[in-house]
């Protein structure tokens, strides 16, 4: 397993199986997201088995797949996935890339624009070709 910090409560990683599952809780976890497309993966790790296997580990499961255009649903999805966990999330896709890039917008206007693409880099994700898109949602979010 490879979990990358981005906050004190959001971690990403690339994709994981469903024996990490109780890892990931005796480590604090509370809140799996998917971030994979069913289509992308075998049926041994599509959401259905990873749901069951986080729930048998006592975690809650979101299943909000990242795949073609990134829309407000999946972002305000992830968002409230964050905010309504009890403790700390990991969200997962292929390789750990679109879980920190809807993250990132879904805290845009709420954390720093430089802030946040720090924090993406230190995760090991370069998002500083997404700032005019955290610039437009900040400025969204500040409109309404």
């Amino acid at each position: 397993m490879d979990i990358r910090q981005v906050t004190d409560r959001y971690y990403t990683a690339p994709q994981l199986q469903p024996q990490d599952m109780e890892k990931l809780a005796e480590h604090g976890i509370t809140t799996v997201i998917c971030n994979r497309p069913d289509a992308e993966v075998p049926p041994q790790i599509q959401a259905a088995a990873m749901q069951e296997a986080a729930e048998a580990a006592g975690l809650n499961f979101v299943f909000n797949p990242v795949g073609g255009a990134l829309s407000q649903p999946i972002i305000e999805e992830q968002s409230e996935a964050i905010e309504s966990s009890e403790g700390p999330v990991v969200a997962y896709c292929n390789s750990g890339n679109r879980s920190t890039i809807v993250w990132a917008l879904g805290v845009a206007g709420e954390m720093e624009i430089d802030e946040i693409l720090t924090r993406a880099r230190d995760a090991g994700q370069s998002l500083d070709w997404l700032r005019p898109n955290l610039v437009a949602y900040a400025a969204q979010k500040s409109q309404g």
